[in-house]
């Protein structure tokens, strides 16, 4: 039986978190007397802690001290931290958990690939870790997506070249990170944002009920 690494990103693929990020953020600005609304918000998509305060602050016109600046960043992750403690199960995004109990049935081997450093609390809370093999997350990696560091170090926890591999990715910089390791890009979004992708989706639910074993069968 034909076998592939499966690496999965977390925020916009298996969960959406985005919204306890903002509103994280939308707090942290209004401590410091910055409006903050959803149109900066999706200008942080994807980029750092630190560089997302940077942000925050030059479009504030505001300079605190790096004291106060850790502070903020601690005061972001904790305020997060409580937010998040409301998911569960339900919260997983339509298709997914059906579509990583079909992977675990065929015994094919599956892996996170994401920049954040809570992903292992939140799989936890989403009830499904155990269905992955490897994590990898903020916490094992220095380089950002696009970069594909986060990927290929998965790949080589499963066992597995970059060519045997697909990704699950709902951003650009995933997606181009996927590509440039040669592995099989799949994007979870728009079309005309993810074009890059060798296949986009809305969700898991509107893949055909085949996809595992078309994906087995793909080669780039």
């Amino acid at each position: 039986m034909n076998k592939k690494a499966f690496i999965f990103d977390l925020d916009g693929v298996i969960v959406d978190t985005a919204k306890f990020h903002f509103v994280a953020w939308q707090r942290l600005a209004a401590s410091l007397g910055i409006n903050f609304t959803e149109k900066e918000n999706e200008q942080l998509k994807g980029v750092s802690r630190v560089n997302s305060l940077k942000k925050i602050l030059e479009w504030g016109n505001k300079e605190i001290s790096p004291e106060v600046f850790q502070a903020k960043m601690d005061q972001k992750n904790q305020e997060y931290l409580e937010l998040i403690k409301t998911l569960d199960v339900k919260d997983i995004l339509p298709g997914v958990h059906e579509f990583l109990l079909k992977l675990k049935e065929q015994k094919q081997p599956i892996a996170l690939g994401s920049a954040s450093k809570n992903a292992r609390p939140i799989l936890e809370k989403l009830g499904i870790k155990d269905l992955f093999d490897v994590i990898v997350d903020g916490t094992n990696v220095t380089k950002a997506k696009p970069d594909p560091e986060v990927f290929l170090n998965a790949c080589d926890q499963l066992g597995y070249s970059a060519q045997d591999s697909v990704v699950f990715e709902d951003s650009v910089a995933g997606v181009q990170a996927a590509n440039t390791a040669g592995m099989i890009s799949i994007g979870l979004g728009e079309q005309n944002i993810l074009h890059e992708a060798d296949q986009v989706f809305n969700h898991f639910t509107d893949m055909p009920q085949d996809f595992i074993n078309i994906l087995l069968n793909k080669k780039k």
